[in-house]
């Protein structure tokens, strides 16, 4: 593997998992409540438990998405 398929590899992975990150933010921010019926019926727990759930989900995928898909790709493009 040289240099240049492994940006390519990182600026799709950054593309697709941003993508999925800025889609289930816009549905949690627009659609909560369609949200939570559709959670709550396979995991029955309280509205106010599962919005510290859903909202630390978030935050946790926005901090891996940063350090495992954007960093990598960022310094790829510094060192290509």
């Amino acid at each position: 593997m040289d240099i240049q398929v492994l940006t390519t590899f990182f600026m799709w992975c950054t593309i697709i998992n941003g993508a999925i990150f800025v889609s289930s933010t816009t549905m949690c921010i627009l659609a909560p409540g369609l949200v939570y019926r559709m959670q709550s019926k396979l995991f029955p727990i309280p509205r106010e438990t599962f919005n510290v759930v859903i909202y630390s989900f978030l935050g946790l995928f926005k901090i891996v998405f940063l350090v495992f898909n954007v960093v990598p790709y960022v310094a790829l493009l510094i060192v290509g």
